[in-house]
């Protein structure tokens, strides 16, 4: 079975507000990243499968006839997902190596591939294939660095299986799915996640999937049809957190001062939605520096409250006091404690308050990029719309 060539992207993901209250039935917005992660496969005849993951040095081969095995004969080619296959997920543990609960980057990456890979084939002709992907997302940074590779992955197996058709004409640089389309690759990367992360909330692979801005609520995502494309700095202070501790750092501080923290939870979710509806209107109506200042405030008022949560950090503080020098706006996005935060830009910012901004952020020990919030969900590219750079470390696999 020859695979036809094609080249995939999706995005990263930020939360902009609602952290840790959306927890305890509140809303959060969710938005995209226009950090990217790339994906090409390529179809050959060497009778061997290959994964590149250069950004966790990572480069694997397998024997078609050793991944055959790992299949039963009834298990025939999965185009619908029911539920993560457990027997399966147990083979390729063993075959992979990995028998206890600690799974690194490197085996988790390797396993989401194999599972991804065989469930869509199924027990018919594996296909021949090299897949190399390189991501302009950190790791282990709370971006939805692992949604965006497993998004990746359901999107490029599922066209190569035929499952799905491949969106990209003759004429065209990038290409979307249909929502049907759209709707199965997330259930496969939510497969994906479901081996990596083990009880995913589903709003990193759906922001992965769609791009844009998720309104996130008890468990249901809905994906807002229309936001602004906004400037932003992402910044990683590389303090490392652990998101447990502080979802549950935050249960305690509300188990003990219920009549404290239950309006602060009311509060986030108010900013929330007025955010919501401030973004709404900068789609409908002409944008004014009204409309910015709302936003910052907004940023302002939520940082305060995720301080009060317990989940602030001295990084934390110095970024967004850094910031304000500068007259910007930021807040922590995720889970706190360290981590990443984000910076809103104004359209009016000069370039070089920019740069300098990016220079105090990296004197300070982190690292910083400029990007934006609000870009598209995954997509198919025909190899001239795939940024240079990108392409370069692509081709060298």
């Amino acid at each position: 079975m020859q695979v036809k060539d094609l080249f995939v992207s999706a995005p990263g993901k930020a939360i902009l507000h609602g952290e840790h209250a959306v927890v305890h039935g509140k809303v959060a917005l969710a938005v995209s990243l226009n950090l990217r992660t790339y994906l090409w496969l390529k179809g050959t005849s060497a009778g061997n499968v290959c994964i590149n993951l250069p950004n966790i040095d990572t480069f694997l081969c397998w024997d078609l006839s050793e991944l055959k095995q790992l299949v039963p004969y009834s298990c025939a080619k999965r185009e619908e997902v029911k539920r993560l296959d457990a027997d399966l997920v147990r083979r390729l543990r063993e075959f992979v190596g990995v028998t206890d609960g600690n799974l690194d980057t490197c085996n988790m990456a390797t396993l989401t591939f194999l599972y991804i890979y065989l469930s869509v084939f199924g027990s018919g002709e594996l296909p021949s294939l090299t897949l190399t992907v390189w991501s302009e997302l950190p790791t282990g940074a709370g971006l939805g660095s692992s949604a965006a590779y497993s998004v990746c992955l359901s999107a490029a197996l599922l066209c190569a299986s035929g499952t799905i058709p491949a969106p990209l004409k003759e004429w065209d640089h990038t290409a979307r799915w249909c929502q049907e389309d759209l709707e199965r690759i997330n259930s496969w990367a939510f497969q994906g996640e479901m081996i990596i992360h083990g009880n995913p909330s589903g709003v990193d692979n759906a922001v992965g999937t769609w791009g844009g801005m998720l309104r996130f609520l008890a468990g249901k995502i809905i994906p807002l049809s229309r936001v602004p494309l906004l400037r932003i700095l992402l910044t990683n202070t590389k303090v490392p957190r652990s998101t447990k501790v502080l979802v549950a750092r935050v249960k305690d501080q509300i188990n003990k001062f219920p009549s404290i923290m239950n309006p602060v939870l009311d509060s986030v979710d108010a900013i929330s939605c007025n955010c919501e509806k401030v973004l709404s209107e900068m789609t409908c109506e002409p944008i004014t520096g009204e409309h910015y200042n709302i936003l910052e405030e907004l940023i302002d008022i939520n940082q305060h409250h995720l301080n009060v949560m317990g989940v602030g950090h001295p990084s934390l503080d110095t970024l967004c006091r850094v910031t304000l020098t500068r007259g910007l706006h930021s807040k922590l996005t995720g889970a706190g404690g360290g981590g990443c935060g984000i910076t809103l830009l104004r359209p009016e910012t000069d370039s070089s308050v920019v740069q300098t901004t990016m220079q105090d952020m990296k004197d300070c020990g982190f690292d910083c990029w400029e990007t934006s919030i609000g870009g598209a969900g995954v997509q198919q590219h025909s190899a001239l719309s795939v940024k240079e750079e990108v392409l370069e470390i692509l081709n060298r696999y």
